[in-house]
């Protein structure tokens, strides 16, 4: 007898599950010695984190419980009652569907992060956890208090997938895909061929960035592009130098007073 498993619920797990293997491949890779593309050295993630990597872990599942539920009440509510299982379109009406998605997702995420780094009582109490995470790592991605994942992660996750017109199937693949370019972006690597570096500026070194205390008013922009950063004068370009001792450098480029007053 066959047990068959709906997109919803698909939708909701594969996502997590994408989340850890991703990560724990950035876990082996460390194992193997990556001191020659990290971003900062090695012992940097115990000097300058003040959580452990054990605390990481717990707020990470607590907030993915949290997703999951949001996403099985989404699906409910909005699902089928007849169960039949929507036809998925042309392709190219999928890809049209995905950048749509995208640029979404990076819309709420933009102006939601930045106000979060605005309100003072905002950032005190939900939004600087994640920024406990000064050296980023993989699994550290969703780091974030329960709130923060709620407004930031599942809404804007949600608004995606419903503008989009997205079918339960196509959103199992562009969450899958987002969950990955989070991941990728807090990784703390630069590793040579990463394909996502060529479609994408945004990525582990502009994040990086903005995890430093000279950038938390700049690199809002996630997961994808950096259009918002860039109109709103919230972009802070970088060089990458290579550090004696091995590894990369995200050097901020200077900006000047025009640029500055801007982004403050």
């Amino acid at each position: 007898m066959a047990f068959a498993v709906s997109d919803e619920l698909l939708g909701t797990f594969v996502p997590i599950a994408v989340y850890w293997l991703y990560s724990g491949l950035y876990i082996v890779l460390d194992g193997l010695g990556m001191d020659d593309y990290r971003l900062h050295p090695k012992g940097e993630e115990e000097s300058k984190n003040i959580v452990s990597k054990w605390t990481v872990v717990r707020g990470v599942l607590i907030q993915q419980a949290f997703q999951i539920a949001v996403s099985l009440l989404l699906f409910t509510v909005l699902g089928d009652e007849s169960g039949t299982v929507r036809k998925q379109p042309h392709i190219l009406v999928i890809v049209l569907q995905f950048i749509i998605a995208m640029f979404v997702m990076d819309t709420w995420q933009y102006f939601m992060h930045r106000y979060m780094h605005i309100n003072k009582f905002l950032y005190k109490h939900v939004h600087s956890k994640h920024h406990t995470l000064v050296v980023p790592y993989a699994f550290g991605a969703l780091y974030n208090h329960p709130l923060e994942g709620l407004i930031l992660d599942t809404i804007g996750g949600a608004l995606s997938f419903l503008i989009a017109g997205m079918t339960p199937r196509t959103g199992i693949f562009f969450f899958s895909f987002a969950t990955i370019k989070t991941v990728d972006d807090h990784c703390g690597l630069w590793l040579p061929g990463n394909i996502l570096h060529v479609f994408f500026s945004n990525n582990s070194a502009y994040h990086d960035i903005h995890h430093q205390l000279y950038g938390n008013k700049y690199n809002f922009s996630q997961p994808f592009f950096v259009m918002w950063d860039k109109i709103l004068g919230t972009y802070m370009p970088y060089t990458l130098e290579t550090r004696k001792g091995g590894g990369f450098e995200a050097r901020p480029v200077k900006l000047n007073k025009a640029e500055q007053t801007k982004a403050d």
